[in-house]
């Protein structure tokens, strides 16, 4: 199957994008980027968490389409096997996917109190108690992955679904600068040398545009 295109939108704001980038890059699929305006409605909605559905990104491949960043993991694992995208042992893999789908579909506290803003740096931010339960769980699952896998990756040695599905968490919690543990902040820093992750923030610091909303002193 030839043909590969995988629309995204900011990168400097979102996080979905993000996770669909590292997750073409971890399967070893050869893609280009479609940037989708930022001034686009809809777009605009999904960044701002202002739309019930979240469609960007979207990979075209072939003749495939898929979205939804879980799809998208799946149907990746599917078509490259040899990418090893998700553990080789059942009982890890079982966790793997599990966790994956907690970052999914929760965190919303997080989410909405810390979104992801790479160029922004928050020292010493006042963090509420109910984003403080989320960070709270995502470590909790961090050290629990890396207590069993050994590390440096939530299940090894190499990256997997689950670590793309958290990277963009590593960016908020640099951002708004929230404290850790010597494991979680040493999982943090192997997130973000991972090679596909400065190749993004290389690109996301020569982005142009600002999302004011998502810029404000708050």
């Amino acid at each position: 199957m030839n043909g590969a295109t995988l629309l995204i939108s900011s990168k400097n704001y979102s996080s979905w994008s993000l996770r669909g980038f590292l997750l073409a890059r971890l399967a070893g699929l050869v893609f280009e980027e479609k940037v989708v305006d930022p001034d686009d409605p809809a777009n605009r909605a999904e960044l701002l968490m202002q739309s019930a559905s979240i469609r960007i990104p979207c990979l075209l491949h072939g003749d495939v389409t898929v979205w939804d960043t879980l799809a998208i993991a799946e149907y990746l694992n599917e078509t490259f096997p040899e990418a090893r995208m998700l553990p080789a042992e059942p009982v890890a893999r079982a966790l793997c996917r599990s966790v994956s789908g907690e970052m999914h579909s929760g965190f919303g506290n997080l989410r909405e109190a810390l979104p992801m803003n790479l160029r922004l740096f928050r020292p010493e931010f006042t963090v509420w108690s109910a984003v403080q339960a989320d960070i709270d769980r995502i470590t909790e699952i961090w050290r629990e992955c890396l207590a069993l896998s050994k590390g440096p990756y939530l299940f090894g040695a190499a990256p997997t679904i689950a670590d793309a599905m958290y990277a963009p968490v590593v960016t908020r919690f640099r951002s708004y600068d929230v404290a850790q543990d010597e494991v979680c902040e040493a999982f943090c820093r192997q997130i973000m040398a991972w090679a596909p992750m400065r190749e993004w923030f290389a690109a996301a610091k020569r982005e142009p545009e600002q999302i004011d909303e998502l810029d404000v002193e708050f």
